[in-house]
């Protein structure tokens, strides 16, 4: 696992760049991406051309995620942690040293040095002895000044004995654009490649491969497999291009290890769900950036009303619940006329950032379950919602958030990502 101090550490970059070189050595490997994170996978699977899992502590079971791990069927596994190392929900489980607890994986911790020399000896140190059930490994020092600085940096942390693995000088050229929600995503990126496989080289040059090669560990027992999230549908269309991006790979994996059949439509494309489909999804993603382009898709908008007409069950998550609504509000305070499905109008004109773990009860029977666990990631907000709620939910430390969502016959949807089903006591 590669994990650092705090957000901000370079931690994507470097496993990029590591994914890439260790993938170049000859060896068989993958990403994963702990935590609710649509993002940094799809930079992962670009890096070592193999798909990449989320990894949820918090919200997946301990059989799911041994489940998914196994399931990469690769002889390497690179997870990359979210936040701080020590960091998860807001009750203080489900951290990415939990998850590297769970599945046995050794840490190697990022530490920006940018601004300290000889501090950085007590901060790794408390970080490598603040639990004794977590493995760190090694540190790689990210963002170093100079020669001098690195010397200043290894000599400060000989004495706790762990492995430096590389220092990585500062470079502007090892930076990812960001957006509100994030990386930009890496298929607007025409220059990926071109940007992954120099990061490798200037990465790889700076480390000792050999010795970051052997901190890897034989991997936890997969043990029993983990329940599924039931399908939405026999043949389910899911919308999938830019504005339509956030959906989590084991949850189509689910449906279709239990016979469901899966294709896939772009809406920005202008593009109807398949005419066979009983089930559509439309996931989270950017649709506020794209609303003008959306609200004038016509064959998407009249496709999507058959699929209403025809019966079929109608699933939108976060942004794509905001596609089902009346209207959507952009930045400039512009409204554009969404698919009109349900009582429902979001704007994102005033910016409001509203995230966390939840804990969600359908209200009524819900195909994926009465009881499961996802996250809230969001910066639009719901200035109406009208009409029959489909959740509510708790937040991490159990505070009752109301109810959320709305369900209209056979159109439903809310601003939470579904991620597993409630953990059994």
């Amino acid at each position: 696992m590669i994990a650092a101090p705090a957000s901000g550490s370079g931690k994507t970059v470097l496993t990029l760049a590591l994914l890439r070189a260790l993938k170049d050595r000859g060896l068989d490997i993958a990403g994963a991406k702990a935590g609710p994170d649509y993002i940094d996978p799809a930079f992962h699977a670009v890096s070592a051309g193999k798909p990449s899992v989320n990894l949820d502590p918090w919200a997946m079971t301990d059989a799911r995620l041994a489940s998914l791990a196994g399931a990469q069927r690769t002889d390497y596994l690179l997870t990359e942690a979210m936040m701080g190392l020590f960091d998860g929900a807001a009750d203080g489980s489900g951290s990415a040293a939990d998850l590297a607890v769970s599945l046995a994986m050794p840490v190697l911790l990022v530490v920006d040095a940018a601004k300290q020399s000889h501090s950085i000896a007590a901060l790794v140190e408390g970080f490598a002895r603040h639990r004794g059930d977590v493995p760190v490994g090694g540190v790689l020092l990210n963002k170093v000044g100079s020669d001098r600085h690195e010397a200043l940096l290894r000599d400060a942390l000989k004495p706790l004995g762990l492995p430096v693995i590389g220092a990585v000088k500062r470079n502007d050229a090892l930076v990812l654009p960001e957006r509100h929600l994030g990386l930009v995503q890496a298929s607007e990126r025409t220059d990926i490649e071109g940007f992954i496989a120099n990061a490798a080289q200037v990465v790889a040059q700076a480390c000792d491969m050999d010795l970051l090669q052997s901190l890897f560990q034989p991997g936890a027992s997969a043990g029993n497999e983990a329940d599924r999230l039931p399908p939405l549908g026999r043949k389910i269309a899911v919308a999938r291009d830019e504005a339509f991006a956030f959906c989590y790979p084991h949850m189509l994996a689910d449906w279709q290890n239990q016979g469901a059949e899966i294709s896939f439509f772009s809406p920005l494309a202008d593009e109807a769900p398949a005419q066979d489909a009983d089930a559509v999804l439309l996931p989270g993603g950017y649709p506020e950036l794209h609303a003008e382009k959306l609200a004038a898709a016509g064959q998407f908008k009249a496709g999507m009303s058959v699929a209403v007409t025809r019966g079929a069950l109608i699933y939108g998550e976060c942004g794509g619940y905001m596609v089902l609504g009346e209207s959507l509000i952009d930045a400039a305070g512009k409204a554009h006329a969404m698919l009109g499905l349900l009582p429902l109008v979001t704007s994102f004109e005033q910016r409001k950032l509203h995230l966390g773990y939840r804990r969600m009860s359908a209200q009524g029977d819900f195909v994926l379950g009465k009881a499961l666990r996802g996250h809230e990631f969001h910066y639009t907000r719901a200035i109406r919602e009208e009409g029959e709620p489909l959740f509510s939910a708790r937040d991490a430390l159990g505070a009752d958030l109301g109810t959320c969502g709305l369900r209209k016959a056979n159109v439903m949807g809310s601003y939470l990502h579904v991620i597993d089903a409630e953990k059994k006591a």
